[in-house]
C-alpha cells in the first residue's frame, strides 16, 4: 500500500475544482433511463461514477466513454441477470436498488466491505409498500429487490439518508401512475433532493415539491445533452487552504446550481476568512479566524473540512445536526475527531455532530482514515496549521471524488511526497 507525506505550505494559486460526483452520477442513471442518445459532457470519471457506468450496462444501457464526455443510448432497459457490484459507491447503491424495482425478475446487488455496513432499510421498506419484493443482510447490502413496483402513494424515513427519496424519485417516472412520495420525519441532506428534482426536468420529468411531498408523474425520460457542474464539495478542500494557508482562487463555479455544498462560501466568510466572488470564480484569503456554531445537516460531505478550518480557529465551535455523518464511508463523526485530535487538536464527538476548541496550531501526525476520501483530503488540509508533517496511508482514495488530488493542491502550494 502506497503512503504520503504532506508537509503543508504557503498557498497561492488557482485551482479548477473537479466535476460534481452526484450530479454525474444523477446524469448516468437518467440518460440511461430516457429512450435515445444523451451526450454528457465534463464528468467526473472516478471509481464510484465507474461503478454507476458498470450499473447503466448492467440494465442494458450503452455507455461509451471519450476524455470526460460520456454519450449514453438509453431506453429498453431488462433487469440483469448476474449480481451488480456497486464498489463502494452508495449513490450507486441505492439509486440502483430503486431502479431494479421496475423489473419482474430479481436483481442483486452488492458491494465492497465498507458499502455492506450503509444502511438500506428504510429504502427496502418503502419499496416493500410499492410491491417490491425485498431481501437483504438485516437492511444491509447485498440486497435482492424483484418488481414490479407499482409506484402510488410511498413514504419514507428522511432522517437517514436522502439517497433512499432520490432512488424513489428517480424511477418514479418510469412506473405506471406515478407516484406521491411523502418524506417523514426530518429531511437530511435535502439539497441533494433539489439537484434531483432539477435534473430530473431537464430530462423531460414532471417532478413537484411542496414541503416535505414530492409529486411526480408518469412521463418517462427523454434525452438530454447535459454538462456537468463543478463540483462545490471538492472546491472545499482547495478553498478552506486558501482560507488557512495564503489565499486560493476556485475556478468553474455554477452559482446558480442548486448544490448545497455552495454553503462552504457563507462559512468560510461565517469563519472570519476573506471571501471574493466573481462570476464563476471564488478567492479565499487567510485571516484570523473565529469559532461558529453551523447546522450541517444539509451538508455533511463538508464536515470534516469544516471541522479542520475551525480546528485553529478562536474559541469553541459546534458542528450539528448530521446524525447521518454515522453511516457514510466511514463512521465520519468519529473519524473526524479522531482525525483532529490525533493531530494535535481538541475535539470531542456528539451524536450529530462535534465540539471543537480551538488550539493556536496542531503538531502534525499520522491520519488513519479507513479508506474514506473526505478524511483523507481533510488531513491533508489540516498539514498547512501543523508545525510538523502529516502521513497516512493509500492516498489513492481520494480519486473517489478526486482524482489527481495531491497533484491539484501542489499547483497551490501543498507540499507532499510519497513516504
Amino acid at each position: 500500500m502506497s503512503k504520503i507525506v504532506f508537509r503543508g505550505g504557503e498557498i497561492d494559486g488557482e485551482t479548477s475544482p473537479p466535476p460534481s460526483k452526484s450530479h454525474t452520477h444523477r446524469a448516468l442513471f437518467l440518460a440511461s433511463m430516457a429512450q435515445g442518445r444523451s451526450v454528457l459532457g465534463n464528468c467526473l470519471l472516478s471509481a464510484d461514477t465507474l461503478a454507476t457506468i458498470d450499473a447503466c450496462r448492467a440494465m442494458g444501457a450503452s455507455v461509451s466513454v471519450d476524455g470526460d464526455t460520456a454519450t449514453v443510448d438509453g431506453g429498453n432497459l431488462s433487469a440483469p441477470t448476474v449480481p451488480v457490484d456497486a464498489k463502494n459507491s452508495g449513490t450507486t447503491m441505492r439509486i440502483f436498488t430503486g431502479l431494479c424495482s421496475m423489473f419482474d425478475r430479481p436483481v442483486t446487488i452488492t458491494g465492497d466491505d465498507s458499502l455492506k455496513k450503509r444502511p438500506m432499510g428504510p429504502l427496502l421498506e418503502a419499496l416493500e409498500s410499492c410491491g417490491v419484493t425485498c431481501a437483504s443482510n438485516g437492511g444491509l447490502p447485498p440486497v435482492t429487490v424483484q418488481g414490479p413496483n407499482r409506484g402510488g402513494s410511498v413514504s419514507i424515513k428522511g432522517s437517514v439518508s436522502s439517497q433512499f427519496i432520490t432512488s424513489l424519485l428517480l424511477t418514479a417516472p418510469m412506473l405506471k401512475g406515478g407516484s406521491i412520495i411523502t418524506v417523514e420525519g426530518g429531511m437530511v441532506s435535502a439539497p441533494y433532493l433539489d439537484v434531483t428534482t432539477h435534473m430530473m426536468r431537464l430530462f423531460g420529468a414532471d417532478a413537484t415539491r411542496d414541503g416535505n411531498v414530492f409529486t411526480v408523474a408518469s412521463t418517462g425520460y427523454r434525452p438530454y445533452d447535459y454538462f456537468v457542474p463543478a463540483d462545490y464539495s471538492s472546491s472545499a478542500f482547495p478553498l478552506v487552504a486558501g482560507a488557512l494557508g495564503g489565499r486560493c482562487t476556485a475556478s468553474g463555479m455554477d452559482p446558480s446550481d442548486p448544490q448545497g455544498d455552495k454553503r462552504i462560501m457563507d462559512i468560510l466568510a461565517q469563519a472570519g476568512a476573506k471571501v471574493r466572488v466573481e462570476g464563476r470564480s471564488a478567492t479565499v484569503e487567510r485571516s484570523e479566524l473565529n469559532a461558529c456554531e453551523i447546522d450541517m445537516g444539509s451538508i455533511p460531505d463538508l464536515f470534516p473540512v469544516v471541522a479542520v478550518l475551525l480546528s485553529t480557529a478562536k474559541g469553541e465551535s459546534r458542528l450539528y445536526g448530521a446524525p447521518q455523518l454515522r453511516f457514510k464511508e466511514s463512521d465520519r463523526i468519529e473519524t473526524t475527531v479522531r482525525m483532529i485530535n490525533d493531530l494535535g487538536g481538541d475535539a470531542r464527538g456528539t451524536d450529530d455532530g462535534c465540539i471543537i476548541r480551538g488550539v493556536p496550531r496542531l503538531r502534525g501526525g499520522r491520519v488513519v482514515h479507513h479508506g474514506d476520501h473526505r478524511i483523507m483530503m481533510s488531513a491533508a488540509v489540516a498539514s498547512i496549521v501543523c508545525d510538523g508533517p502529516v502521513s497516512m496511508d493509500d492516498p489513492e482514495c481520494a480519486a473517489v471524488s478526486y482524482p489527481g488530488f495531491p497533484a491539484a493542491m501542489a499547483k497551490i502550494g501543498l507540499k507532499s511526497e510519497a513516504e
